[in-house]
């Protein structure tokens, strides 16, 4: 089995060790693996070149890689959490299921990145950790349908998955706020995150989003790597 992953500009697939940036494990040691595609096509996204083909070159930006190559490059990494990301990884959950069930078999923790939009068949849910969904509100420009009740409803349905919200507007935390309401998510299990690709960006949002989380009863998610790193690829 193959899977479409984004390539950098070396040549090699972007599969890469850093830090958990956001989220409920933010600042743990991760292999990384981005691949490439998505479903949504939000105005604020720092990982277009994973799908945006009209303004990027897919035989540039995106590659294809034998499951057992990919295997080999994260274990060779070391870290005991992987984080598979993207684009939207569950369009290609028909491979990934090789993958992550490889990795959990390692011994690995293995975290998957998703939208929310496509539930995850019982293989994935068998072999992943940790699920971070990330519903888009309508901040996010999106003119593809951007809520998918009964993928979301699965994923709440799921006792290792947490919501996290990428928020840019205060009506975007009034959202975030509904659609945990709407799918009887916990606000424990529910982050807002300030949107910002860098750190000026971060620390002029960060104080009203930490404040418009608190009064919700949800938890702040800052972006550790855009702190350290700025939006620069492979970090």
């Amino acid at each position: 089995m193959a899977l479409r992953l984004s390539r950098l500009e070396t040549g090699r697939a972007e599969i890469f060790l850093s830090l958990q940036g956001e989220g409920r494990t933010a600042g743990t040691p991760s292999a990384f693996v981005r691949l490439a595609g998505c479903n949504l096509s939000c105005s604020w996204c720092d990982t277009a070149y994973t799908w945006d083909w009209t303004a990027y070159d897919y035989a540039t930006h995106a590659m294809a890689m034998e499951t057992r190559d990919v295997l080999a490059l994260v274990l060779a990494l070391g870290p005991h959490n992987v984080v598979i990301t993207g684009g939207e990884p569950l369009i290609q959950q028909a491979d990934l299921a090789e993958l992550c069930g490889r990795l959990a078999g390692s011994g690995r923790s293995v975290e998957v990145e998703t939208n929310g939009t496509v539930a995850p068949d019982p293989a994935m849910v068998a072999a992943v950790s940790r699920w971070n969904v990330s519903p888009k509100t309508a901040g996010s420009g999106n003119p593809q349908r951007r809520e998918v009740p009964g993928a979301l409803a699965a994923f709440a349905a799921l006792p290792n998955a947490d919501f996290k919200f990428v928020i840019s507007t205060r009506a975007d935390a009034e959202e975030a706020e509904a659609i945990a309401r709407r799918y009887g998510v916990a606000p424990g299990r529910v982050a807002l995150m300030p949107e910002g690709a860098s750190a000026a960006q971060l620390a002029e949002r960060s104080a009203w989003v930490r404040a418009e989380a608190a009064a919700r009863g949800f938890r702040f998610s800052s972006r550790i790597h855009i702190l350290l790193w700025g939006d620069g690829r492979a970090r």
